[in-house]
């Protein structure tokens, strides 16, 4: 029985490689439950998502999806291409890992083998904090709004500035902390965005050679440089 099953998966894993599929970033994936449909490997270009490798599942829920990585960024394994059931993931050469189940799809995902993506969980898990204080104030001035306590409104507001503020210096460490990793310069052009100029500069300085280099220190080089063009 135990041939019988490693054959099959053999199998499964021949069938999603496709012909003379390989690549330097292997993405050996399970969705416990998963019986039927396809599933994509996609990445931005430009601003499109566009699928590098895809594979038809039939019966048997393990595959291995391929693309070759110039520089660590950001991918999405997507069922039966619908937007809703999409998990984004850091891609960077080597084995990745990803397990889930098709009921909580996006929920359940554990990605291992991606040191970026390692730091990212990371940050996120963090951010959550951050989004539970932000709902709370919302709450409050809600109802400091409804009690008609302009004092206590005026000092939540307050405070919903300073937790910004809090999380952009939070994010603007964080992304130094980890200079040498492609996940840095990510992280100022996704969640420094509307910060000052100066915290993206700070980022940007912080990078090492290699980072620079990457594609998205490439890209934070150019927002920057662009702002600072129309300051001028």
């Amino acid at each position: 029985m135990k041939k019988i099953i490693s054959c099959l998966f053999i199998v499964a894993l021949l069938a999603s490689c496709g012909k003379n599929k390989t690549g330097n970033m292997m993405v050996n994936c399970n969705i416990e439950g998963l019986k039927k449909g396809t599933i994509y490997l996609q990445k931005l270009s430009d601003t499109a998502l566009v699928s590098v490798d895809s594979v038809k599942i039939n019966g048997i829920s393990n595959f291995i999806l391929y693309d070759n990585v110039e520089s660590p960024e950001i991918y999405y394994i997507m069922l039966n291409n619908i937007d809703e059931e999409k998990i984004p993931f850091f891609g960077e050469k080597g084995k990745i890992t990803l397990n889930t189940k098709l009921d909580k799809f996006a929920t359940s995902a554990k990605i291992t083998g991606s040191k970026n993506q390692d730091i990212l969980t990371e940050y996120k898990n963090m951010m959550q904090k951050f989004t539970g204080k932000e709902l709370d104030l919302i709450k409050a001035r809600f109802e400091a709004q409804k009690e008609d306590d302009q004092d206590l409104f005026l000092e939540i507001q307050k405070e919903e500035k300073n937790l910004i503020k809090r999380k952009y210096y939070y994010t603007t460490n964080f992304a130094i902390q980890n200079k040498n990793k492609e996940v840095a310069p990510y992280l100022a052009l996704t969640e420094l965005y509307y910060a000052n100029i100066r915290l993206l500069d700070t980022v940007n300085n912080s990078l090492t050679k290699k980072i620079k280099s990457s594609k998205y220190g490439k890209e934070l080089n150019k927002f920057v440089t662009e702002i600072k063009s129309k300051e001028k």
